[in-house]
């Protein structure tokens, strides 16, 4: 029989026909491969994707801004809150322009301890009335941060101190070494700023139920519950008291965790 030498189709392979130069048909008129309409049509696919792509990416920035807003102000709200130091009434534990992070759940439902850096509300008057603050045209910014937790609190409504005695201690200053006594005890304060001497104010409370008296370690610089005794006794209320202040965030280089000083009160009797 004579030999049929007729090309035999080349099998494609991975769904690749092997004969890749076939004209392209649109609507029954050939476009050749390299034809300039056949580039035009890909492109303007490409082109009609690009802002469905940019809203997708805008919508994924917002998301992500929405969710760290929200996690921000729970935070603040329920666990810490940020705070800005404006005076020099806790040199050197805390200097002028200092951020610090408060723990709010103390004093509830964690208890305070003798030698927590507390910060309260000012309800008893004891700073003078803060002037009106400028309204610029950011202001609704920075106030919207603040609220939310992204900011810290730069009113001038909140005070930051020591917690020297709790209800039912008698504080006393001070004994023939001029030290502070609670309930008998001599206290040796490591806390307090060693720059100058402190000065001897001399007085004699007994802490009510539901408040504490409180000092600022800067004792020649602080109008603390020695200088408003004639004002709820000197004493803060407990439901006053925001938080535990826990640690300094700002400046970097005074990051750190803030000590209650546990030995300086070991040997303190509880209070009646």
């Amino acid at each position: 029989m004579p030999e049929n030498n007729a090309p035999t189709p080349e099998t494609p392979r991975d769904g690749v026909s092997g004969s890749a130069a076939q004209p392209v048909t649109d609507g029954g008129t050939e476009v050749p491969p390299s034809s300039p309409e056949r580039g035009r049509r890909g492109s303007s696919k490409a082109t009609d994707g690009a802002p469905s792509q940019i809203l997708v990416w805008l919508k994924e920035v917002a998301t992500v801004v929405v969710i760290a807003v929200v996690l921000s102000f729970l935070i603040k709200t329920f666990l810490f809150r940020a705070f800005y130091i404006p005076s020099e009434s806790m040199v050197n534990t805390l200097d002028v322009n200092d951020r610090i992070f408060v723990n709010l759940l103390v004093p509830e439902p964690f208890a305070l301890s003798r030698g927590d850096v507390v910060v309260f509300r000012d309800t008893q008057g004891w700073l003078a009335a803060a002037p009106e603050k400028d309204s610029g045209p950011f202001t609704w910014v920075q106030d919207g941060l603040t609220f939310v937790g992204l900011l810290p609190d730069s009113s001038e409504q909140h005070l930051v101190k020591r917690v020297i005695g709790l209800p039912g201690d008698h504080v006393i200053c001070c004994d023939a070494a001029g030290k502070l006594t609670i309930n008998g005890t001599s206290l040796d304060e490591t806390y307090v700023n060693t720059a100058e001497e402190p000065q001897i104010r001399e007085f004699d409370v007994v802490v009510p139920e539901g408040k504490v008296w409180v000092m600022g370690d800067n004792r020649n610089h602080s109008a603390d519950s020695r200088s408003h005794q004639d004002v709820n006794g000197g004493f803060v209320d407990l439901v006053d008291v925001e938080g535990k202040a826990a640690v300094i965030a700002w400046p970097l280089n005074r990051i750190s965790v803030l000590d209650n000083y546990p030995d300086v009160f070991r040997n303190v009797p509880a209070g009646k």
